[in-house]
C-alpha cells in the first residue's frame, strides 16, 4: 500500500476511505486461474491414462495435513501443483502472523468470551434457518438429478443444527484478530513462482461494521479450502462423470497441503488452536458456514452451481460424522 485518500467529516465521525493506491504486482492472473489450468491438465492425464478410480483419503482434513502424500498422489496432481498449495499456506499463515502483531487496538488479538461464542452460534443458526428455508422454496426448480442431493442434504438438517452446537459446549482459548474477510483463490496473485494476496476489503454483502469484526483466523482458511472444492468440481469436464471422484481426489490432498503448511507456519497457540479438539471444532465450523453461504448465493444468483456447496455440506457431515 502506497497511500489512501480518505474523507473526514467536520463532526468528528470516523473517516471513510475512498481510494487506495498499491505498487503494481506483475503476475500471471489470479490463483483461480492458475488452479483451473492446473485441473485441466490433471483432467486430461486422468483422462489419456484411462485412470481407474482413486483410492480416496480417509479421515478428517487434519489427518491428511500430518501425512506426506503418497507417490500416486503427486505423480497425478503434479509437483507444481503440491508445491503451490504449500506456498499458498505458509502466505496465508504469514498474513495472519503479520495482522496479529498490530498495536492499534483495532488490531490488537482477543480472546474469544462467552459472549462472542453465543453470538457465533446465533449468526451460524440463522444463516442456517434462512438457506435451508430458501433450499425448501426453490426445490421444485431444481433439475431433478440436484434435488436428489438438495433432498439428502435437508433430511440432515437436524445434524447441520447439532453440528453448530458444539460451538457452545466448552470455552474456545484461541484468539479473534482482524482477518481478510473475504479469503479464496480469486483473492491471490499469482507471480509464476509465488503468490500474492489482495483485496482486503471483505466480504462486499456484509456491513463495515460486521466486515471490520475480529474473528477466528481459520474463517480465512476455511474460505480457501472450499475454494480449492470449487475449482476441483468447476474444472471437471461435465461429459465423463466417471472423474468425479478424481475432482475429490484433487481437492483433498490439495488441501492437505495447503493446511499442512499453514499450521507449519503459523504455530500452534498463536493464530491457530493450541489443542487438536479446538482447531477441528472452527474448522468444521467455518468449513460448514462457508458452504451454507456458497449454496444460499448460488440458489440466488447461479442455479446451475447449486450442486457444488451441496456436495460440499454432505461431505463435510460425512466427514465430521465423529
Amino acid at each position: 500500500m502506497a497511500g489512501a485518500i480518505e474523507f473526514r467529516h467536520s463532526l468528528g465521525r470516523e473517516p471513510i476511505t475512498l481510494a487506495i493506491l498499491h505498487n503494481f504486482v506483475p503476475n500471471q492472473g489470479d490463483a483461480w486461474t492458475y488452479a483451473l489450468k492446473e485441473l485441466g491438465e490433471y483432467y486430461k492425464t486422468l483422462r489419456a491414462a484411462r485412470a481407474s478410480q482413486p483410492d480416496l483419503p480417509l479421515g478428517h482434513l487434519l489427518d491428511l495435513a500430518k501425512k506426506g502424500t503418497p507417490g500416486p498422489a503427486c505423480d497425478y496432481l503434479g509437483r507444481d501443483a503440491m508445491r503451490s498449495a504449500l506456498i499458498l499456506g505458509e502466505r496465508t499463515a504469514e498474513l495472519h502472523l503479520a495482522l496479529a502483531k498490530g498495536r492499534d487496538p483495532a488490531f490488537a488479538p482477543e480472546p474469544f468470551s462467552a459472549q462472542v461464542q453465543q453470538a457465533l452460534h446465533q449468526s451460524l443458526s440463522d444463516l442456517h434457518g434462512r438457506v435451508f428455508a430458501l433450499l425448501r422454496s426453490r426445490f421444485v426448480d431444481l433439475p431433478e438429478s440436484v434435488q436428489e442431493e438438495a433432498r439428502g442434504v435437508l433430511e440432515r438438517s437436524d445434524v447441520i443444527s447439532g453440528r453448530l452446537e458444539r460451538i457452545l459446549q466448552s470455552p474456545l482459548t484461541s484468539q479473534r484478530i482482524r482477518c481478510h474477510g473475504d479469503y479464496h483463490l480469486g483473492q491471490v496473485l499469482y507471480t509464476g513462482q509465488d503468490f500474492v494476496i489482495i483485496d482486503f476489503e471483505g466480504e462486499p454483502a456484509r456491513p463495515l461494521a460486521e466486515r471490520r469484526r475480529k474473528a477466528s483466523p481459520l474463517r480465512d482458511v476455511a474460505g480457501m479450502i472450499r475454494s480449492f472444492h470449487y475449482a476441483a468440481h468447476c474444472g471437471l469436464p461435465p461429459d465423463i462423470p466417471a472423474l468425479q471422484p478424481w475432482a475429490e481426489f484433487w481437492y483433498s490432498w490439495i488441501s492437505g497441503q495447503f493446511l499442512c503448511a499453514y499450521l507449519a507456519t503459523a504455530g500452534y497457540g498463536t493464530v491457530a488452536p493450541a489443542s487438536r479438539q479446538e482447531l477441528q471444532l472452527l474448522l468444521d465450523t467455518f468449513l460448514l458456514e462457508k458452504a451454507m453461504y456458497e449454496l444460499n448465493y448460488e440458489l440466488n444468483h447461479r442455479p446451475d452451481w447449486v450442486r457444488i456447496p451441496l456436495r460440499g455440506i454432505g461431505h463435510l457431515l460425512d466427514s465430521t460424522s465423529s
